[in-house]
């Protein structure tokens, strides 16, 4: 159960929030992921329990590491939006347009 790996793109916040709802999949599964992984008694000796735990926490660190990385570069781009757009604002101050999409990029962040 990878995370989506594409590039997120941030210009669409709907977008960007379901993206990280499809890559929130393992992490709300997990009780259920935890029942699949970890063997029954009756299957103790054909699943290496340590093996298959492992790689339920290496799909756990890679998903928790995809949002981040995402996360952050979102928070980058927008950021560098927003610092473009105040110095365009401060040299328009009567653009109320540009106040409402700074507005915008302020409210992404």
């Amino acid at each position: 159960m990878a995370a989506p790996s594409g590039a997120a793109s941030c210009e669409d916040f709907a977008e960007f929030q379901e993206l990280l709802r499809v890559m929130r999949t393992i992490d709300d599964r997990i009780v259920h992921e935890l029942n699949t992984t970890i063997p029954t008694a009756s299957f103790v000796g054909k699943i290496d329990a340590g093996q298959t735990c492992k790689e339920l926490y290496q799909s756990l660190m890679d998903a928790h590491s995809s949002r981040e990385r995402i996360i952050k570069n979102c928070i980058a781009q927008t950021s560098s939006v927003v610092k473009t757009l105040r110095e365009e604002r401060e040299k328009a101050q009567d653009d109320v347009a540009l106040l409402k999409q700074l507005r915008k990029e302020q409210t992404k962040v």
